[in-house]
């Protein structure tokens, strides 16, 4: 099972700040987790932008990393400030 966090407007976009999603063999990247959650239509399509940042387990990653069973990721909106 994949914790899954979503942080600042992408939680208020999707009304929802996580979920527990089951493992999927065919996991194996943050991408494949990303596509079956953009795959869910509007308004989780807003996680297709390029500009949508993950974490892996409180790390940062990308599209590239490889993912775990048990995993914790997480999709936020770049940081600005100011």
């Amino acid at each position: 099972m994949l914790q899954l966090r979503f942080f600042a407007s992408l939680r208020d976009q999707l009304n929802c700040d996580g979920e527990s999603l089951d493992w999927n063999d065919n996991f194996s990247i943050a991408s494949d987790v990303r596509k079956v959650l953009v795959a869910r239509g509007t308004p989780w399509d807003t996680l297709s932008k390029s500009t949508v940042l993950i974490a892996i387990n409180q790390e940062m990653g990308n599209d590239e990393t490889t993912i775990n069973d048990g995993d914790e990721i997480a999709f936020f909106p770049p940081v600005t400030g100011g």
